[in-house]
């Protein structure tokens, strides 16, 4: 069943914190970042604060250990080996950075799971200092929208992605923060938005749910998003079983129930007004 994209953010989607936090907070520089974060947007301080790191001797590896340690659901990476093995494509997109992300992704051994990553490019440079930089260079142009940070449009990027699937497949998309609103925005009836419920995305989708074309499905922690994720891919795959094997069905059957009941599965979830 090719006929799906699932589209993860990272933080505090997949992993149970937010990466910039925690390695800033493990590391014993969060007073100082509290300190600039009025002064500078978030993504060029947390290259200011990379090169903080690398001044006051933390090394790549006291990061890449910090970011080994990130909190996790343990229902997370079943989830996500899950939902590969029913045949969906995996993505991740993300206002963290690419070094963070593929770190702990590899460490799970959940890198191979996901065809594309979208997030902010960062690499080590010739003195060994990670650097960090804007998924969009604000600075030369911005990107027009302002639902989402200056550095990056993930709305943008689902619409990158619909063109490229061309109407294909159906996406669903699991997100946390506010950052996650504008691709929800973006969805189709077709589609699937499962926002973590109380938190900013949700707190979003609720003041006007009418908004979102998609059928929203709400989750709470790991091992309901396991659930809920799980449970649309089979609802889809049989939705999509149905529709080919009714193109075969002779006119007299036709008035027939085909579809197994759907009983089992969820039905989408009431947003408060």
């Amino acid at each position: 069943m090719a006929g799906i994209v699932v589209i993860f953010d990272f933080d505090k989607t997949i992993i149970d914190c937010d990466s910039d936090n925690w390695v800033l907070d493990e590391l014993g520089f969060t007073d100082l970042f509290n300190q600039l974060l009025p002064t500078m947007p978030w993504n060029p301080l947390m290259d200011k604060m990379m090169k903080e790191l690398h001044a006051q001797g933390k090394t790549i590896d006291d990061i890449v250990e910090v970011l080994k340690r990130a909190p996790i659901h343990p229902r997370i990476v079943p989830a996500i080996k899950a939902a590969h093995a029913l045949g969906c494509e995996l993505r991740v997109v993300s206002d963290a950075n690419m070094f963070f992300i593929e770190i702990i992704l590899e460490h799970l051994g959940l890198r191979e799971y996901f065809s594309e990553i979208d997030s902010n490019p960062s690499f080590v440079d010739e003195e060994e200092k990670l650097r960090i930089f804007p998924y969009h260079d604000f600075t030369k142009s911005s990107h027009g929208c302002n639902l989402c940070p200056p550095n990056m449009c993930k709305g943008r990027v689902i619409e990158r992605i619909q063109a490229s699937l061309e109407g294909k497949k159906k996406i669903i998309y699991l997100g946390d923060g506010s950052g996650d609103y504008c691709p929800g925005l973006k969805l189709g009836e077709v589609d699937y938005m499962m926002p973590r419920k109380n938190y900013p995305v949700w707190d979003l989708i609720c003041r006007n749910p009418m908004l979102i074309k998609a059928e929203i499905y709400e989750w709470t922690d790991g091992e309901e998003l396991e659930k809920v994720l799980l449970q649309l891919i089979n609802m889809i795959s049989l939705e999509e079983d149905d529709a080919n094997s009714s193109q075969f069905i002779s006119v007299d059957c036709k008035l027939q129930t085909m579809s197994a009941s759907k009983s089992a599965f969820p039905h989408a979830l009431p947003v408060p007004q």
